[in-house]
């Protein structure tokens, strides 16, 4: 990877060079992945050489579409090695509303518990909120160690409820920290529960087979994962997605109707109402056919390398806390932290405007886990196939001098050397003026 890394990155237009713009250092892959040129090729050539509507015409723009629009679903099955083949897939708008479809698709009973971790997603608490306030089903959390490994007797003692449903996800949107997936999976089952997967963070870096992790529901987002945004698919087992009902009802969704009654098409059909967004699913088919070239191994070793220099550098500035497991084999595509004595916004906007670094800061979406914590936020770098060395090094330098120019406020030089942030021992970090941001030297 690291020979051709020059070539994959000259792919993607949002990196080239430009007249009077710095290069961006891009270290927010975790939000939202960067596009190459043929997926944006893929979306065009839709609204320019067939751009119809799918099953509904005769003429050749329908029909070429529609032929490419069920390649595409093959393709993802292919991707995910889905165990029901291309009806497994159901092409939604992103994760979010995959995670909904199951949440009210499923027939809930009072009392029916849903078991979610204490790092999820927005997207995969506030459902399960949401249906706890209004069904009556209860809402229970695993609590996952700070910066351990996944305990599996704390997991074992949860299903001891017997919940109905497992939803967690597959890589942490927080600090990356992957999850023992088949493991969880073999044991809920074992219990008799259902387990939804929210695989939006580990989909992108790692070959994932759904054949053998055996989730009942995975749910993923294809803007983190080279596709356009608005794009996304619930992958579910054959016998799962048929005892699921539609949340929208309407055109594509029926067989046929009478003003008296309707027949439902089987799944997916029956769950993608209406006209779908077909250059954005034929694009995100294109991210995954790159990545496939690529090589999901080759972006994961990628990744790990990244993440590793990072991790290895800064572990020298006791005022850096980073959050997670210490191991990078367990948190590979994402360096979380906190900076003593600097306002994670802050710190974001210096290494942005000073060193042309971008990366997120804030709360991640998992506003629960820093209330929890009383904490105000951390920043997060995410590493991806087009960075380099080179952007890395340049994020390396800009934490060191944002920290050479504002003293530690705590009166304490931080966490441990490497050590994570952990419970509320962290300090809730200060708001201060923006630091103005200098040329940065050797920027590389």
């Amino acid at each position: 990877m690291k020979a051709r890394i020059a070539t994959v990155r000259n792919r993607f237009p949002a990196l080239r060079p430009r007249p009077r713009r710095r290069t961006a250092a891009y270290l927010d892959s975790a939000c939202m992945s960067l596009v190459p040129d043929r997926v944006l090729s893929a979306m065009q050539e839709y609204y320019t050489e067939y751009p119809g509507c799918a099953g509904r015409s005769v003429h050749r723009f329908s029909e070429e579409v529609s032929v490419r629009y069920e390649a595409a679903r093959a393709r993802f099955a292919g991707f995910f090695r889905a165990p029901g083949g291309p009806s497994s897939v159901v092409f939604l708008r992103n994760a979010t509303e995959a995670i909904n479809l199951v949440a009210h698709g499923i027939d809930w009973k009072r009392g029916d518990e849903v078991l979610v971790s204490d790092q999820e997603h927005n997207s995969n608490l506030v459902p399960w909120q949401h249906l706890a306030a209004t069904r009556g089903t209860r809402l229970r959390f695993v609590r996952l160690p700070e910066d351990r490994p996944f305990d599996s007797e704390v997991f074992e003692e949860a299903l001891a409820r017997r919940p109905r449903l497992v939803s967690l996800f597959h890589a942490s949107n927080l600090d990356g920290r992957l999850l023992p997936v088949a493991e969880i999976v073999e044991r809920a089952h074992d219990r008799g529960a259902l387990v939804l997967l929210d695989g939006c963070q580990a989909a992108p870096h790692a070959r994932v087979d759904l054949r053998k992790v055996a989730a009942d529901f995975y749910a993923i987002s294809s803007h983190k994962m080279l596709g356009p945004t608005g794009t996304g698919a619930l992958i579910g087992a054959p016998e799962r997605l048929d005892e699921l009902a539609p949340t929208l009802l309407g055109g594509e969704t029926v067989e046929w109707t009478t003003l008296s009654g309707h027949a439902l098409r089987a799944p997916p059909h029956r769950f993608e109402a209406g006209l779908q967004n077909y250059a954005g699913v034929l694009g995100a088919a294109e991210g995954l056919r790159f990545l496939s070239e690529v090589g999901l191994d080759e972006v994961l070793a990628h990744d790990r390398a990244l993440n590793a220099r990072v991790t290895s550098e800064l572990s020298s500035e006791s005022r850096v806390q980073r959050v997670g497991p210490e191991p990078v084999g367990e948190r590979p595509s994402i360096f979380a932290f906190a900076l003593d004595g600097v306002d994670a916004n802050d710190a974001a906007l210096f290494l942005d405007e000073a060193y042309g670094v971008m990366v997120r800061s804030g709360r991640h979406c998992v506003h629960s886990w820093y209330e929890e914590r009383r904490m105000a936020a951390t920043v997060r770098a995410s590493f991806y196939l087009y960075n380099t060395e080179a952007d890395v090094d340049r994020f390396i330098q800009g934490v060191r001098e944002l920290l050479q120019r504002i003293p530690t406020t705590s009166g304490r030089r931080g966490a441990p050397r490497g050590g994570a942030l952990s419970g509320t021992s962290a300090p809730r970090l200060a708001s201060r003026s923006r630091p103005r941001p200098s040329r940065p030297r050797a920027a590389g």
